[in-house]
Formats: structure tokens, sequence, C-alpha cells
């Protein structure tokens, strides 16, 4: 083992699409970590979908050595971050691991909201940033403009700055040097009592769980027995080692390191992102800056047929052990059966898990309109956390509701601030603050209800702004906020799929909405049917789908009018039974269109 100056722990920060994992490939192999033949683009991206969408959704960690121009071998452990803001909590555990961060920047394209906000965390860390600007070889690459930019931001020199392309493979040495010359080699104490940051963990069938620590403090055994401080469980280190491609078994790791231990946990809740380890014979504190991660949107996912409601449990069973931030539990709707309300961190993460859903278990699935969790305050002075709109209580037992509020930073061209301004006031956002960051790039601040951005209003964004707009948020706080629950009625009986949460003002407008969208697609029935949105019990909007009839006057030609008007009366009647025992079935398909109501 290389003695702790000669360690060096960092990340890497860069927006989606600034070639993260394109330079996280070429480390890998300038230090032979992997061979030529083992080589494939994104090589930490272990998922499909991650090498698809060409994200990274799960961190990774790597151990790589160098050996410096000094003669001297660096250990180098890049503990490799997420970028999407969904999982903001996991980057800034990953960060809390490091002693520096690489901040990579696209040259063609500058600097974008996310990487400012995960800029800031490191930062509040005192991490040691390292400047990049990747893709230089580029022809739309804008070095100068681009190094301005990040010299206002972190107000480094601009000798500081270093130009690399991740795919051609320039300054990947000059890196490596910073790396070395920067980034302070870690501090801690081998003769303390143990203190392990667990950054990351992952489930291996044969294995159980797998979590990786970073050790701040004191030495770690194959064999001791361990605490995890904030769960408060014991168990023993079957295995310990450093992570390499694969896994590779040490008898030992001291402070400074960063490895991987397997207790045989077949439980995933039991390790908790940011959760400490320790030794029970000589404990530890905890490392302070752990939370659980709370869910921020929820939605009920279906099975399209009743008989896999089993299947469903289980293959949500089995991603949970994977992704520890999903939360689920069951729950019945009169209009799509048994399913489940699942809880998510965002909307990427809510696609994420429903492509894993398909496309790993097979399970084709329905997803209701997701909503975000509510507090609801009643005259009694009960106070309950509403997760879908049929838990809110009448209103007449209200005394008031609170909805989350988020601060969204979005970052654009002049040129569209105008646009930017009407979506935000329109989704009943507040402006807090506007800075020019360089001539060509403003910083707009906005505090917005988090339920107005849970549809469309990232797409909303990137088509008013050309895809010129980045976006960042992070929770603030409840408010309290005058919303109404939204219920839609086919011949008085509300459907409990289609009820949402909205605020008071736009009520009737989504009223509309629905019952116009409704009345095109509901197949036309024997009898009429009324559909209405209704607030409590005052109706505000409605729509008729009259009735296909037969025309029963067809064979009285001539003579006299009676004898119509008889028959017609008696056709009367029949409809009017027919829709008093008739029910309206909803067709699946259409519960699905009328979900995708937002545009």
């Amino acid at each position: 083992m290389h003695p702790m100056k000669n360690i060096r722990n960092f990340c890497v920060i860069a927006h989606i699409d600034h070639g993260k994992s394109t330079l996280s490939d070429r480390l890998l192999e300038f230090t032979k970590t992997i061979s030529e033949r083992d080589m494939k683009s994104q090589a930490l991206d272990d998922m499909d979908l991650e090498r698809e969408k060409g994200i990274t959704i799960k961190s990774h960690a790597i151990q790589m050595y160098y050996q410096h121009s000094d003669g001297v071998t660096y250990t180098f452990n890049l503990i490799d971050t997420p970028g999407h803001v969904d999982f903001s909590y996991e980057v800034s555990r990953s960060i809390a691991a490091c002693e520096g961060a690489l901040l990579l920047v696209d040259a063609s394209q500058g600097i974008q909201a996310q990487t400012i906000s995960n800029l800031y965390l490191a930062i509040e860390h005192d991490l040691e940033i390292i400047p990049i600007l990747n893709k230089v070889d580029m022809d739309s690459a804008m070095i100068e403009e681009v190094s301005d930019q990040v010299i206002d931001l972190i107000g480094c020199k601009r000798e500081d700055i270093v130009l690399a392309s991740g795919k051609t493979g320039i300054g990947i040495q000059d890196i490596m040097d910073a790396i070395v010359d920067r980034i302070p080699a870690p501090q801690g104490d081998v003769n303390a009592p143990l203190q392990a940051l667990i950054f990351d963990s992952l489930f291996n069938s044969f294995r159980g769980v797998i979590a990786y620590f970073r050790i701040m403090n004191g030495v770690l055994r194959k064999g001791d027995k361990v605490r995890f401080v904030h769960t408060g469980k014991e168990y023993e280190a079957d295995e310990i080692g450093i992570l390499q491609m694969s896994q590779v078994p040490k008898n030992e790791l001291q402070a400074g390191n960063v490895g991987y231990i397997i207790t045989g946990i077949k439980v995933s809740k039991e390790i908790k992102v940011g959760d400490t380890i320790t030794t029970v014979e000589n404990p530890g504190k905890g490392i302070k800056g752990f939370e659980d991660v709370k869910p921020m949107v929820f939605a009920g996912i279906y099975p399209i047929d009743n008989e896999d409601f089993e299947d469903l449990r289980d293959s949500l069973e089995k991603l949970q052990l994977n992704d520890a931030s999903l939360v689920f539990e069951p729950e019945t709707s009169i209009a799509l059966g048994f399913g489940f309300r699942c809880g998510f961190l965002g909307m990427l993460h809510l696609e994420i898990i429903q492509e894993r859903l398909s496309r790993e278990y097979d399970q084709e699935v329905i997803t209701t309109v997701p909503n975000v969790s509510y507090i609801a305050y009643t005259h009694k002075g009960e106070v309950l956390h509403i997760h879908t709109p049929n838990d809110l209580p009448d209103p007449t037992l209200l005394a008031k509701v609170e909805e989350p509020f988020i601060r969204a930073q979005i970052i654009t061209k002049p040129d569209y601030i105008g646009s930017i301004m009407t979506l935000c006031l329109d989704k009943r956002g507040i402006l807090t603050k506007q800075t020019y960051l360089t001539t060509e790039r403003v910083e707009l601040t906005f505090e917005l209800p988090l339920a107005e951005i849970v549809f469309d209003f990232y797409d909303r964004l990137k088509s008013i702004s050309r895809g010129y707009a980045s976006f960042d948020y992070s929770p603030l706080d409840y408010r309290a906020s005058n919303l109404v629950k939204l219920d839609i009625r086919l011949n008085g009986e509300p459907v409990d799929a289609l009820s949402s949460l909205v605020h008071k003002d736009k009520a009737e407008i989504i009223g509309r909405k629905i019952c116009a969208k409704l009345k095109e697609l509901l197949p036309r029935q024997q009898f009429m049917i009324a559909i209405q949105a209704s607030v409590g019990a005052k109706i505000i909007a409605r729509e008729t789908i009259s009735a296909m009839r037969k025309d029963v006057t067809a064979k009285c030609y001539g003579g006299d009018i009676s004898r119509k008007r008889k028959l017609l009366e008696k056709q009367k009647k029949g409809k009017k039974k027919m829709r008093q025992i008739g029910n309206v079935e909803v067709p699946q398909k259409t519960f699905l269109q009328v979900l995708k109501l937002d545009d």
C-alpha cells in the first residue's frame, strides 16, 4: 500500500454531455488500469440505459496508479458522480469523500446550471478545483470566452486552466500532473477510531449489498466487527478491498483510502449512502451531513393486466435493492385496480425506473399523473402528509394546504429572457435574482412551486430557448397555497385515477381541457354520458356525449303526430333507465392519453 501522502482522491464535476465518461476512459487507458482489449467507451457506466442516454445514473469509483516524473508512484481514486439534478444527494456524498475536483467544461458550450450547483457543493467542502476545458479540438470551441467564464466563476488564473480533449487525448498528461501537484493528500489519523464514509452502495445477487467507502480516520481490517452509525446495525466485515475494474480483496485499508466492504447484508435499506462505518470495540463518531433521501415526486404505477400485480411487486423489490431511493407501497384505485404508489427523487428518476421496469423485468405499466407531496392542516389542528389527491380531506375540514417550493437556477442567452420569464410567471414563479455571468450568459433565479415543474416545464424551457437554457433546482420549503382538489365525474361518479390537486385559479382551465379531451376519447354508449369537472360540490366544466339512438319513428309515415311522440317518449324512458343502471367503462388507452394532457 502506498503511504497516505501519495494518495489523491478526486471527483469529476460536469454537466450532462460535457465528456465526463469519455475523459474517465482516457485516464483509465493512460494509467493502464484497463487493457486495450477490454476497452469500450463509457467504461464506468454499467447499465445499458446509461450508455444509451449518455448519462451517469449511479456513481462509480475506481483506483488507478500513476508514476509521476519524480519517480514516485501515486494512487488515484477517481470517484465518479452523477451529473443530473435528481441525484444531488449522492453527488454531495461523493464530493465529501474527496480532496479535489476536476471541473470539466465543454469548450463549445460554456458553463451550465448543473455544473454551477455541483461546483458550489465542492467549494463548500473546501475541495481543490482544477478547471479543465474539454473538447478543445472541436472547430466550435470558444477557448477564450469559456476561459473567461471559468475565471469569473472560480477566480483562478488563466494558466491554471488545463486544455484537454477526451476524444483525442490532448492534455491528459497535464491533467495527471495537475492532480499530483495541486490536489492535497488526504489528512487522517491512522491511530484514531475508525470513521469511514459510505458514498455509494450497490446490490450483487450473490454477495448481497456492497458498500463503497472512504476512510477518514483509523484502519479497517478484514474480519472486524463493524457498526453502521445511523442505522445502528452491526456486522462482520467478510471482505474488504480496493476497486479497480474488478474488486481486489485486501486484508486491511488505512485512513485516506477508498474501498469496498461486503458484510452479507441482503436488505439494501440497511446500508444508507452518507452513513459512517466504525468498529464495535473502539467506536468513532458519525461523519456529519447524513440525511435520509426524501422522495419529491409521487406517482401510481399499475400493471396493465391485474394478474401481473405480484410480478410487479417482485420487480419493484428487486429494483429497490439496486436503487435505495425508490419508495413504494401498495394502493388500489377503482379505475385501475391494484397497484403501487411510488416515490421518486424527480422526473428523470421516474422515467428511469419506468424504463428499467420494462427492460429488465418485462413489466409494462401505467403511470398515473405524477404529483408532489403536500402538507394539509385541518381545523382540529391535525397535520397530514398528502401523497395522492384522494387523501385530501373535505374542503370544509381544511384550514390550509402547504406545497413544496424550489429554487430554480436557469442559465441562458439574453435573447430568451422574455419568454423564460413568461413561462416561469405562468407557472406561479417569483423572480428573485438576475445576474449577467458574461455579456452572453444570464443567470435567472426563481422560486417556483415544485408541482408546476413536475409536468412539462423542462421540455417547454428547452423549446422556447432552442436548447440554450440549462436548469437546476434545489428544494426550499413548504408554503401555504390555495390548492383545490379537481375531480372528474362521469354521470356523477368520480373517476379516482383522474383527480388532481391544482391551484384554484387554474382549476377551471384544466377542468375544461380534461373534459374536452375525454369527450374526444370516450366511445359513445347507448345512453348519454355527462362528463363534469368539479371542485367540491361545485361543477366548473361540463361536456356531454350524446347517446347512440335507433330511429324508432322510421316505420311511421304520415298520419298522426301523437303516434310518433308516443314512440319517442318510450325510447326516452328506456334511455333514462339505461343511464341509471349503465356504468361508463374508461378504456385503458384513454387514461394514458388524458394523462398526457399537459400540452
